[in-house]
């Protein structure tokens, strides 16, 4: 009986693939131990106990960015979380740590190479975080999420996709999910969102290009988010909803997307060939452009700034393209050819050749 222990949280860009690779060891193993290392205040708090997993904290302790009381406490708080990393994988007689970037991860990285167990880490973003890149100098397997993410050794996996996406049959669901939004399902969608907690920008601009949009014939699924601050422009074919519980049938309904370009909706995206105009967030270290970057040279895609996606570049650029059915058939299978459906296997195979099976067979990335 394998003990794995999967380090990672604090946003859904961590948790989301941990919990898919977390439930594939499980579905495969059911005699397998998965705990998971976190926080108590990330995301993960509330995701991994629902998923029925044993979530094991420690304190959160940031890397300072400037000289500060933060940054004197730190080095004894960190050898702090080091040392109980280490009792716990004493503890539970974890066998690999599994890590996928954030907080929790520095230290169980650092933990599991003294004590002599092996390190497997999946990164998620082209442009790979601190934790990740420290840990990627002795990991003993490295999947990426993009071709061309600057880390040693890394392997192109893809990313670890939650199980309805991997099996997705968007034509079958179809119809499906034109009811459960109240749209036609013989008409074609656009579906955009900005994630949980919206996009100013794409909400707005959305809304005021409504009248185009449909008049092209489009009927438009908008995703506005938590912090909405749009009112429903109420035409017929235009569906305004605050979340979607069932993004799958979301993501079945999309003949095109207008999105952020955060690693997992990218990668979802591609893997159901669904073509999109990728707004990336404009404030961070610049990742979401990156991340969006193979499928758009593929021709998946388009790459847009936060402050050119406006009213009259969806008039000028974005209802022209939807009005030519070929290019958006030809971006369709553009994007499904940049996709990967299969991310979470691939990223396993990592791991189990880490614990010393077969070396899987996946493409080399930078």
């Amino acid at each position: 009986m394998t003990v794995y222990l999967l380090a990672g949280g604090g946003t859904a860009g961590h948790v989301n693939p941990l919990l898919a690779v977390a439930d594939r060891l499980r579905e495969r193993d059911p005699e397998a131990t998965v705990l998971v290392l976190g926080t108590a205040e990330g995301l993960e708090a509330r995701l991994v106990p629902q998923r029925g997993y044993e979530l094991l904290t420690i304190p959160k302790v940031p890397f300072p960015r400037r000289p500060n009381g933060a940054a004197v406490r730190f080095p004894k708080a960190f050898r702090r979380s080091i040392a109980r990393v280490r009792e716990l994988i004493d503890e539970h007689d974890v066998e690999v740590v599994v890590g996928f970037g954030g907080y929790v991860s520095t230290p169980a990285y650092l933990a599991a190479r003294r004590v002599g167990v092996p390190v497997v880490i999946h990164e998620a973003n082209a442009r790979p975080g601190l934790a990740n890149r420290l840990g990627s100098r002795w990991a003993h397997g490295l999947g990426v999420a993009f071709e061309g993410t600057p880390l040693k050794g890394g392997r192109v996996v893809g990313m670890p996709l939650r199980r309805e996406i991997e099996v997705l049959d968007c034509a079958a669901m179809r119809a499906e999910a034109a009811t459960f939004f109240d749209l036609d399902a013989a008409r074609p969608v656009l579906l955009a969102t900005g994630g949980s907690l919206g996009a100013r920008r794409i909400n707005a601009t959305m809304v005021a290009s409504a009248d185009a949009v449909i008049a092209a014939g489009w009927q438009v699924l908008h995703i506005a988010g938590g912090s909405s601050e749009v009112a429903d422009p109420g035409l017929p074919g235009y569906r305004l909803v605050e979340y979607a519980d069932r993004m799958d049938l979301a993501l079945a309904l999309a003949d095109f997307a207008v999105s952020r370009a955060g690693a997992a909706t990218v990668s979802e995206l591609a893997a159901l060939g669904i073509p999109a105009v990728y707004v990336p967030y404009p404030v961070g270290n610049g990742e979401q452009r990156f991340n969006a970057a193979g499928v758009v040279s593929a021709g998946g895609g388009l790459l847009v700034d936060d402050a050119e996606f406006t009213p009259e570049w969806v008039e000028a650029a974005l209802v022209p393209l939807l009005g030519d059915r070929e290019r958006v058939a030809a971006m369709s299978a553009a994007a499904a050819s940049a996709g990967l459906r299969d991310g979470t296997d691939r990223f396993v195979a990592l791991v189990d050749a880490a614990l010393g099976g077969p070396s899987p067979s996946a493409p080399q990335g930078a």
